[in-house]
Formats: structure tokens, C-alpha cells, sequence
């Protein structure tokens, strides 16, 4: 763990090197995973450990790691010198297997042995084995990119990502859920790593994310808008020193990697926009972003606690600290660290002062998710920008979206009609691929039914496109529908999914807040996925419920059947009343009943809600 104690940082974790100094500047860094000195925070990018020329640079030291996780994206090889055929075949199945968890993308450390240990290899081994490693990557046609060396007990180890080449239009859309207090410059740090140039401390950047003229006129976000960043082969921006700001279109022919933000509402008065924006986009992470010398307010506790309740890996931005007193940041750093550590969230905070950090950050993030990484930045003066970008560069797109051999499945959260075109639907594909031949159906209508629909057109960040992948944003322009038939919560998919609506459902839920008690024909506002309708509670398990109380609770929609994903994860609300749960069985409107099965329900027990006792910090 990580304890704050009078502005200082001690690691506390098992295994560490309490003898060595802390780094340089009043917020300390984070002892995971054990290292001493840092590499250059000025440089641009991901940070490469070889010049052109392919000498040696300045290792970091690091004595041991985590033992090597058995699944996930990251892979120890002590050596890979003169593999032959057959065992080269081997690692290249792995690495194809390595590439698969990630997304794409894998993490290889070299020279370290499984059980984590940084033995470390000679400079002719080592470069040997990266050249294995290149060679491998140019049979499953990925590319290699330098992160690191680390100097390990007997020689040098180096860290290196592998990402594979996009093929088909498919190319890999990380989705940032951006979320925090109004007025703490989550439109600003969007503007500015998005366009690769700095704010002037009166809005200059933030005029490029604003949708209506009165968001412009307040500078305050009222709605839900997207902002793409291209990142190439080695992690570089693709808008970075360009003369001119390139379009979406030629942002994604020229990137191996899209970042996307989605802008959400800080003002309390736009909850349920963001809530929806948080339910409804399927972001894979969420960036919490708090000013400076404003502090944890409610509304970032209001957001965290969404975020907790979607089990969406974390990362914060602090911003503006260029105009911050240096007593007042400490001050936002405890506070934060304080919550972040409480029972209600148990993350461990890391505040990240260099690469290191971030590569520790991006191990976590892609297995665990205990480490709760915080940067310190400033969108005028551009400090550590440079690291959020890197992390953003690690991540792995999210995992439980991606299923390309199951019928496609399209939700739709916003609707357009366009002169020329049409009805145009846009929204995010859960699953499966679809294209402009599928066979498909749209609904659920007003009276639960699904109708055959064809396809015209496909766009995908503004680019046309042959297909719409899982995990993706897209919008389709549907033939012969008008945009009133159409509404948020709908979905088209293949026909051969089959889809049914429901009137019914029930969830695992827990009160995170109640100021009396829950009984039956209460009635809140439901978001799940795009789906947000009011509903009347028809049943409670265990009778009726207050703050942090845990039951299985009967749903019955108030006003017209929706389409329900079993075991997607809901939240409700009324006023400040709001809680927290799974969805375990659906009744559709033909009276057939859809269950979880009892194996799935007692092993991820402890994902569905969060228990009482951690309800309260939140």
C-alpha cells in the first residue's frame, strides 16, 4: 500500500527497498514496483530505451517484479537466443495468444524470469533476444516499440511493446470516460492532448469540444460529445508539430491506436446526462479529472462512485496546478489518497512522476486494477501531459466487449435525421460485427417488437466504412425509417440474435444512499446500457431496504418494454437516493424467464454489488 504522511510518500509494500531515496519534488512517487532514478519526463511520447543509432541508454534499476500473470497481456522471457523452428512456432503461438488478451497489444519483459526476478542478460544477449523478438512480431505482422531497460541483478533487462498492425478498418477504439467536478478543466486537458497544442488560460482549448453555443457562452459542458486522439505504431501523436488540425478521417487512416474521449457534464445539474454517458457509451476506463485548488467536492465523489458501481479501471488528473499554492495541492493529494485507500474503494494511490510509474500504472490497470495512478498537470504549461498520454498509449482496449463471433449487436444512443441521407442512429457496438448486408432487425418498439431493417450506410469516426466492429462507436444510415420511429435504448443486431424485450427484470442491488427506506411501488429512473426508463419496484427479497442494505429486487418498466442484456450492471436513481446492481433475470414480454446461472452468480459475487460497509464513504 501507499500511506500519505506530512506531504511525503513511504512505500509500504511487501518486498520494498526502504534505503533508497525518494525522487525528486514534494509529491513522491509510488515503490511499485521498486526502482531507483527516473528517465527523462520531457520526453514526448512512449519512451523509447534505444537512440537511432542503438546504443545502450540510462538503465533504471529494478531487483524483482510480480511473478508473471497467467493470463493477461503481459509476458517474462528470461532469453530468446538461436530459438529453432519448432520452438520459434511456439513463441510466436504465444505471442499470438499474448497479443489476443490485450487487444492487440502485449507487454514482453526480457530478461526477467517468471517468478519476476530482474536477473537481466549481457548487451550481446539482450540485443539478441530482441531481435528474436522482432522476428516474431513480423510473422503475426505487429510492431515492435522500445518502452525501457532496466538494470537487473547480473545484467541489463529491457521492456518492450508489441502491437499489432491494424487490419480491415478494425483498428483498436480505447474509450475514456472523462468525468469530474464542473470548472475542473475536463473539456481544457480533452482540448489539449487531442490537438497536441496548450491552452492560453482563458478557454482556447475547450472551444474545439463544446456542441451548443451556450456551452461556449458558459464554458460548461451540457452534453455528451466525443473527442478522438490518433496515436501511430510507436505511441507518437499524430497531431503533434502538424501545420494544420487533421480531420477525423485522416486521424484514423494514419493511427494504430484511437483514443476516445467522452465528454461528460460536471455540473449537478446535467446527473443524469452523465450517468447515461457513462452507462450508454461502454467506456473501457474512466478519467477522473479534479482541479487543483478546488479539491474532492461532491460531485467527484457523485462520479467516482458511478464509475465504482460500472467496475471501470480509474485513473485521475489533477489539473491546473500551475496556478495551485503548493500547501493547497498536498492538501487535494490527501484528501484524495484518503478516499482512495477507504473501504468504499480500496484503490492504491500512485502519483506518477515519471515512465516508470507509468508502466507500473498500465501493468495494473490491465490486470488488476488496484492502482489507482494520479497525475499532476497543468494544460497551460503542459506539465506531465506527456505521461497521461503514454498510459493512454499502454492500456488495452476493454475486454468483455469484444466477442466477433457472436451475432452483432448495436445499441443506439442518440438519433439524427440528415438532409440527403436520412434517418441516421448512432450508438456502440456491444458485440459481434455487422455490415451493410446483414440481415438485421431494429426495436424494441412501443409494443415490444423487433421489424427487419436495412442498412445504407456505415460511418465510423466520421469515416465511411464496410463494417462496424465490437467495442466500437459508429452510426448507420437506416433505408425507408423516419428518425420519430427510432429512439435512444433501442438496438439494432442480427436477426440472428433474436432479441426479446421485456417488461421485467430483476437485479442484485445495494443501496448506496436512502434517507428512509425502499418498499415495494417505489420508483426510480433505471440506467442500463442505453436503456433509461423509470420503473416501479414490485418486489424486495428481504423485505424493505435502507442505506447499504443488499437484497434481490423484482423491476417492472413503467412505460413501454426494453431490450435488457443479462448480467449487465444498472444503477438507479431518485434524487439523491441512488444504488448499484446486476441484472440476474429477465421476464420477457412472451412470460419465458432468462436466468444466470447459479455458477456464474456465486463466482462473481463480490463484482455484482459493493457491500454494505463500503457504501458509506461514497
Amino acid at each position: 500500500g501507499v500511506s500519505f504522511m506530512s506531504g511525503a510518500v513511504e512505500s509500504t509494500q511487501e518486498g520494498a527497498d526502504p534505503t533508497l531515496p525518494p525522487p525528486a519534488g514534494a509529491v513522491p512517487a509510488s515503490g511499485f514496483p521498486k526502482l531507483s532514478g527516473e528517465m527523462s519526463a520531457a520526453q514526448e511520447g512512449v519512451c523509447s530505451a534505444w537512440d537511432a543509432e542503438g546504443e545502450k541508454a540510462v538503465f533504471e534499476k529494478c531487483e524483482a517484479m510480480e511473478s508473471e500473470p497467467q493470463e493477461g497481456n503481459i509476458e517474462y522471457k528470461f532469453m530468446l537466443l538461436q530459438p529453432s523452428e519448432d520452438r520459434l512456432e511456439h513463441l510466436v503461438t504465444q505471442m499470438l495468444w499474448r497479443l489476443a488478451e490485450g487487444q492487440g497489444e502485449a507487454i514482453y519483459e526480457i530478461g526477467v524470469e517468471d517468478d519476476g526476478s530482474c536477473t537481466g542478460l549481457s548487451h550481446e544477449d539482450l540485443e539478441e533476444s530482441l531481435s528474436t523478438l522482432r522476428t516474431m512480431a513480423a510473422r503475426v505482422n505487429a510492431h515492435v516499440t522500445p518502452l525501457r531497460n532496466i538494470q537487473g541483478k547480473k545484467g541489463n533487462c529491457a521492456e518492450v511493446l508489441v502491437r499489432k498492425i491494424p487490419e480491415d478498418g478494425c483498428f483498436r477504439d480505447l474509450r475514456v470516460a472523462v468525468v469530474g467536478n464542473v470548472d475542473s478543466g475536463k473539456s481544457t486537458i480533452i482540448g489539449v492532448l487531442t490537438s497536441g497544442r496548450l491552452d492560453n488560460g482563458r478557454g482556447l482549448a475547450r472551444s474545439n469540444v463544446f456542441r451548443h453555443r451556450h456551452e461556449l457562452e458558459s464554458g460548461r459542458t451540457s452534453s455528451i460529445s466525443q473527442q478522438i486522439m490518433g496515436l501511430d505504431l510507436d505511441g507518437k501523436l499524430i497531431n503533434d508539430g502538424c501545420v494544420r488540425d487533421y480531420s477525423w478521417g485522416e486521424i484514423v487512416e494514419r493511427s494504430a491506436k484511437v483514443i476516445t474521449f467522452i465528454d461528460l457534464a460536471g455540473h449537478e445539474k446535467y446527473i443524469k446526462t452523465t450517468v447515461t454517458g457513462m452507462t450508454g457509451s461502454l467506456p473501457g476506463y474512466a478519467m477522473v479529472v479534479i482541479g487543483a485548488n478546488m479539491g474532492v467536492l461532491r460531485m467527484t465523489r457523485e462520479h467516482l462512485g458511478v464509475a465504482l458501481a460500472l467496475k471501470l479501471p480509474l485513473l485521475f488528473v489533477v489539473t491546473k496546478i500551475d496556478m495551485c499554492p503548493p500547501n493547497i495541492l498536498q492538501q487535494t493529494i490527501d484528501d484524495l489518497s484518503k478516499i482512495l485507500r477507504s473501504p468504499g474503494v480500496r484503490k492504491m494511490p500512485l502519483v506518477v512522476r515519471g515512465e516508470g510509474d507509468v508502466l507500473s500504472a498500465a501493468r495494473s490497470l490491465s490486470n488488476d486494477h488496484r492502482v489507482a495512478p494520479i497525475f499532476l498537470t497543468s494544460s497551460v504549461t503542459g506539465t506531465d501531459l506527456n505521461l497521461v498520454r503514454m498510459l493512454l498509449n499502454l492500456l488495452p482496449p476493454k475486454t468483455d466487449l469484444q466477442a466477433p463471433d457472436s451475432p452483432g449487436e448495436f445499441h443506439i444512443d442518440d438519433t439524427f435525421q440528415v438532409t440527403g441521407v436520412g434517418a441516421v442512429v448512432a450508438g456502440t457496438m456491444l458485440r459481434g460485427e455487422i455490415t451493410v448486408r446483414s440481415n438485421l432487425v431494429m426495436g424494441p418498439d412501443s409494443l415490444g417488437k423487433f421489424v427487419p431493417v436495412q442498412i445504407k450506410s456505415i460511418m465510423n469516426k466520421r469515416l465511411p466504412v464496410a463494417k462496424a466492429c465490437s467495442g466500437q462507436s459508429a452510426t448507420f444510415a437506416v433505408k425507408k425509417f423516419r428518425r420519430s420511429q427510432f429512439r435512444k435504448g433501442m438496438i439494432v443486431a442480427d436477426a440472428a440474435l433474436n432479441p426479446r424485450s421485456c417488461l421485467r427484470f430483476t437485479a442484485e442491488v445495494v443501496v448506496l444512499h436512502h434517507h428512509t427506506t425502499i418498499t415495494n411501488n417505489y420508483q426510480p429512473v433505471v440506467h442500463c446500457l442505453t436503456v433509461t426508463q423509470s420503473c416501479r419496484v414490485i418486489g424486495i427479497k428481504d423485505g424493505p431496504m435502507r442505506t447499504g442494505d443488499r437484497s434481490s429486487v423484482d423491476f417492472e418498466f413503467l412505460y413501454r418494454p426494453e431490450y435488457i442484456v443479462l448480467g449487465s450492471r444498472m444503477i438507479f436513481r431518485e434524487g439523491r437516493t441512488k444504488g448499484i446492481g446486476k441484472i440476474v433475470s429477465i421476464t420477457y414480454i412472451d412470460g419465458e424467464t432468462a436466468t444466470l446461472d447459479e455458477a456464474t452468480l456465486s463466482t462473481k459475487a463480490d463484482e455484482t454489488t459493493i457491500p454494505a460497509d463500503r457504501a458509506a464513504p461514497l
